[in-house]
């Protein structure tokens, strides 16, 4: 692994496209799969999900909360699946929503960003809602490792609404808050900075404003949620750089067969194309 994140992604996606794919160990996939659930069939699962998707993608996204469902033997899972992945080429972004103050926030950057960690990974997704500055030491900590952040932003669920697009006192939502935030450890960063932001493919165009951004979006809801990629062009507009659509049932669904998940990561991945509107 070579320099800041945002670069790495950059050349990722120019390489095999936008699409960040997911590995979400689901009992209910689990089940359809015909998988015990229980580690052994959450590692049959996993494995078989990396090595199969992992080489056709930018970014794998696995989510660690059904891993660590399992206990310590899913978190082994975890850390063999991630390591897969990366073997394979990918980008691998933990889903892990943490955050937290002072010393507990340092001791989950601890787990996932250093060269090294056991669970290391290129970037994760982290929750603001301590406020922003409580992820100050994730922040310094990412960037001096050349690792990336994904800060919940606008997520895709109905209940986040109210909270995510309430005013704050300097007029703005505060989804948009922390779009602007994120930002402003972007700015001057080339070709793209190292804090990205959680925007759900399935909110409303026009509510917000992600032009200075300068950083990657994770875009969830695409796919099983509902979203099309005429959604995505209408949402995130030409020409924006680093717009990752996640989707992981919509591929997942086709397991256990191998091809059968390689040829539905292609089919996904060419269904998006470019997002810049048509001229």
């Amino acid at each position: 692994m070579s320099g800041r994140f945002g670069a790495r992604l950059a050349r990722a996606v120019a390489e095999k496209g936008p699409l960040c794919a997911g590995i979400d160990p689901h009992p209910g996939l689990l089940q359809a799969w015909g998988l015990p659930a229980d580690a052994g069939g959450l590692e049959k699962f996993a494995l078989t999900a990396a090595e199969a998707i992992a080489p056709e993608v930018a970014v794998i996204k696995p989510q660690s909360a059904f891993f660590e469902a399992y206990g310590p033997p899913g978190v082994a899972v975890l850390a063999k699946t991630m390591k897969v992945c990366r073997e394979a080429g990918a980008l691998v972004l933990l889903d892990v929503k943490r955050g937290d103050i002072g010393s507990t926030m340092a001791a989950y950057t601890a787990a996932f960003l250093p060269l090294g960690a056991e669970l290391e990974a290129d970037a994760i997704t982290v929750s603001p809602y301590l406020g922003f500055g409580s992820l100050d030491f994730a922040v310094e900590v990412a960037q001096a490792q050349g690792k990336g952040l994904f800060v919940l932003a606008r997520t895709s669920n109905p209940e986040a609404q109210g909270l995510q697009n309430a005013l704050l006192p300097n007029g703005k939502t505060v989804a948009q808050d922390i779009v602007d935030t994120a930002a402003a450890h972007n700015a001057g960063v080339g070709p793209l900075g190292d804090i990205g932001v959680v925007v759900g493919a399935t909110i409303a165009p026009g509510e917000l404003d992600l032009s200075a951004l300068n950083g990657p979006v994770l875009a969830p809801g695409f796919g099983a949620q509902g979203a099309t990629p005429a959604d995505l062009r209408a949402l995130f507009g030409p020409g924006l750089p680093g717009v990752l659509p996640a989707s992981s049932r919509d591929v997942l669904k086709h397991g256990p067969d191998p091809e059968a998940l390689r040829a539905a990561v292609r089919r996904t991945r060419d269904s998006l194309g470019p997002l810049e509107k048509d001229q």
